[in-house]
């Protein structure tokens, strides 16, 4: 059988929750399951408000209307990223520009930010590649010294921690993913975390088509109609049914993940140093998520080859983020090669191993005898 690079799964009671929801009609946006969710995001993070979104992207795009985001003004961000980390702000006329990322945990170059820094910054996007946190001392520092804003792409880190403090709560504002491959997951979907209130009523706005919806059923207003820009960005309570039975044994979901991580950690110590491969780094002051698990060849042949091995012993492997800087897009900003090095090695040698929920420890067992059988060139 083969194993594949992610398998969605449900871990309790998705589908009596998706079936409460049917029953009582409340399968619109912004339902009681929705209202569950994010008061147990809340809750557990700390957060002054969490507003569930259609996606993560759409949670960035409204972290841009947020800090009105125009044109003229620059985004900081790591070229090593999924496009809408740019878009969102692009979207808004806004230039992005694009810094490399450490060579250890494979996060923004906190080093290398400010001398990127003109008076034409408007936010620093800090994202927390495979749920393992920024240097986040340096880079709130920097962004609140200079009166930016730092936004966290946090796609991959719900529940992870910097210092004994949740991702999620240092920036102004976060974005989280609920994307099939994420941790917890409710097909698509996601969530923006707000931490200064002062966003909170209009961010309610922007989700609900510009409108003051929210106000409305709070009954603050006998009606509600247009008030600022906005667009359909709350999810049907469908989804955040399903999300809300995968928050709810969130303790479960990451030990799961946990026990996966390590087993690929300590089993395949040995193979890197054969391979000359190098396995993730996590430094000690954090405390990760769990989300992926990844090794870095020696070379992108070697990463290819390997790729290739395992498709031959029925397991499927991927590549991750090739540099934004150099796609299409990224050009005609002014990207160009040799601009972020070490990014544009990474994307050519990272290779993430299979990783879900209900992986077990039989295939896990696989994946490792098939990693252990590969010959390296010499």
């Amino acid at each position: 059988m083969i194993i594949p690079f992610n398998r969605p799964a449900a871990m309790a009671r998705e589908l009596e929750y998706i079936t409460t929801a049917v029953e009582t009609g409340g399968i619109g946006g912004a339902g009681e399951f929705a209202a569950k969710c994010q008061a147990l995001l809340e809750n557990a993070l700390g957060v002054k408000k969490a507003l569930l979104t259609t996606s993560c992207t759409a949670a960035l795009e409204i972290t841009a209307m947020l800090i009105d985001s125009q044109p003229g003004d620059e985004t900081i961000l790591p070229s090593f990223t999924f496009p809408s980390t740019a878009n969102a702000f692009v979207l808004r006329g806004a230039k992005p520009i694009f810094v490399d990322i450490r060579p250890d945990t494979l996060n923004i170059d906190e080093n290398l930010i400010e001398r990127h820094l003109t008076k034409r910054t408007k936010a620093i996007v800090a994202v927390h590649y495979a749920g393992v946190a920024c240097e986040l001392d340096a880079i709130v520092d920097l962004a609140r010294g200079r009166s930016i804003a730092l936004i966290e792409d946090n796609a991959h880190g719900l529940f992870g921690k910097y210092k004994d403090r949740h991702l999620g709560t240092f920036g102004c504002l976060a974005t989280q993913s609920f994307h099939e491959t994420k941790n917890f997951s409710c097909g698509e979907g996601g969530a923006l975390l707000i931490n200064d209130e002062r966003f909170i009523e209009r961010a309610e706005m922007i989700r609900e088509k510009g409108t003051n919806r929210a106000r409305f059923f709070r009954g603050e207003v006998d009606k509600y109609t247009w008030v600022d820009l906005g667009s359909s960005y709350a999810p049907s309570d469908i989804l955040a049914a399903y999300l809300l039975a995968q928050l709810e044994v969130r303790e479960k979901i990451q030990k799961l993940r946990e026990d996966i991580w390590n087993f690929y950690a300590a089993h395949l110590r040995e193979w890197a140093e054969r391979c000359e491969a190098r396995l993730p780094v996590v430094p000690h002051y954090t405390d990760q998520a769990y989300h992926m698990f990844y090794v870095l060849m020696k070379t992108g042949a070697e990463r290819d080859r390997l790729m290739a091995h395992l498709r031959q012993a029925g397991m499927q492997s991927v590549f991750h983020y090739l540099p934004l800087h150099l796609s299409k897009m990224g050009q005609s900003f002014g990207g160009k090669k040799g601009d972020c090095p070490v990014t544009e090695s990474v994307s050519e040698r990272l290779l993430r191993l299979p990783f879900y929920n209900t992986l077990t420890k039989g295939e896990l067992t696989r994946v490792v005898d098939a990693m252990e059988k590969f010959q390296p060139c010499s």
